[in-house]
């Protein structure tokens, strides 16, 4: 029976032969993309500050605001690679200019009334990281990111208390968005139903009152939320498919050896349970052997969804920002299948390795903007073009249609 029920999640959420279904390309029309020489490229804007030194800055998958007199909200998260420290926050300023950054104050308990951005209600010894921000339609303000601690690696919400959104409590601790394979409520069942046999062993150890993760939550990292103009949410996740060590996609080069990242499509009415999961976008017979896509950000316009999609190629170890186009969330246009942004050259700039798109673009003033982190390592860390580090910089370009 078991085997049973895991053959149907599977093929609901679309595990099946790569480039087949109905997430496969199709032939159908398509609007045109501004080509890679239409972008202007305004350079590095900021690193990380003293506050977290040593610690890498990024702004991957989170949402960038438009403020009065040309200064802008850049939503960011850190990363102490020596520690394992995590936290989000934002940095504001002018491109060209002063970047000044505010960090959550992060409480188990109520959120820090005194602090300029505070989320309370967070699991014990957890950190937050890749944050996405959403202006409900409600006037209050949400907040996504994964929360990395000791039994812990989930997708979790937390809203703001108020309009003024500088205190957001944590709403979905027990239940969260999304699981990782290495959360604690993760079981072998769970895992083997969601098609990771390699982890079909792990026990699962919730905490008192916590339920056991569906397989059908089972993620792995790079997450985006939107909500729709009728009120409900779309969520896109880079997800992990296994393949043999017969299988040509199989990547003895890479640090997660026989795994495929491939982009997974969620829907919900209040932004806060998932259902309706549907694999989106894997690699097909136009793709070379070594490609895997790292995430997908999507910006909605009156033409459709245009998709930022990370383009990740195994050999080179290397993350570039390849655009798509959608008109239903679920069935992507890849004409392009080539970087939208270039890459630095090696001694000329710190993105010589890897591109992380955040949650969108934003148009503003006729240019559309897109700020994005730039890193100087390759993503097994085994090769970098000086010390590692990233970066945040910023790219503009009048018609994203290539008008």
């Amino acid at each position: 029976m078991r085997e049973n029920t895991r053959r149907h999640f599977l093929k609901q959420a679309g595990f099946t032969a790569l480039g087949t279904g109905p997430w496969a390309a199709s032939e159908a029309a398509h609007p045109e993309f501004a080509p890679q020489e239409a972008w202007t490229l305004h350079g590095e804007q900021f690193r990380i500050n003293k506050a977290y030194e040593g610690g890498w800055v990024q702004n991957f998958t989170s949402t960038v605001e438009a403020l009065p007199k040309d200064r802008w909200r850049i939503w960011t998260s850190v990363s102490m690679p020596e520690t394992g420290i995590k936290n989000i926050g934002y940095h504001e300023g002018k491109v060209g200019g002063e970047w000044k950054p505010v960090w959550a104050v992060c409480t188990t308990g109520k959120p820090d009334p005194t602090a300029e951005l505070a989320i309370g209600g967070m699991p014990e010894g957890a950190h937050p990281v890749q944050v996405v921000t959403i202006r409900l339609q409600n006037g209050l303000t949400r907040l996504y990111f994964w929360a990395h601690g000791e039994g812990i690696v989930r997708y979790l919400a937390a809203d703001s208390i108020d309009e003024t959104a500088r205190q957001f409590e944590v709403v979905n601790r027990l239940e969260p968005c999304l699981y990782h394979p290495g959360d604690r409520a993760v079981g072998g069942a769970a895992a083997k139903e969601a098609g990771l046999s390699r982890f079909g062993k792990k026990v699962a150890k919730p905490i008192e009152g916590e339920p056991l993760a569906p397989a059908a939550l089972i993620s792995n990292d790079a997450t985006n939320v939107y909500q729709l103009a009728d009120g409900s949410f779309e969520m896109f996740s880079v997800t992990l498919l296994e393949v043999n060590k017969d299988n040509p996609r199989y990547a003895p080069q890479d640090n997660l050896k026989g795994f495929l990242r491939v982009i997974d499509r969620y829907t919900s009415a209040d932004g806060l349970k998932w259902g309706n999961r549907k694999r989106v976008i894997t690699p097909d017979s136009n793709d070379p052997i070594d490609q895997q896509f790292y995430f997908l950000s999507v910006t909605h316009t009156e033409k459709g969804r245009l998709g930022m999609l990370g383009s990740y190629r195994l050999d080179a170890q290397a993350i570039d920002i390849e655009p798509c186009f959608s008109t239903d969330g679920i069935t992507w246009e890849r004409p392009q299948r080539k970087p939208w942004i270039p890459r630095d050259k090696e001694d000329e700039g710190i993105a010589t390795y890897l591109l992380h798109a955040p949650h969108n673009l934003v148009q503003r003033d006729g240019r559309w903007w897109l700020f994005y982190t730039g890193g100087n390592f390759s993503h097994n860390h085994k090769h970098s073009h000086g010390t590692p580090d990233r970066a945040i910089l910023v790219a503009s370009c009048q018609d994203v249609w290539g008008g």
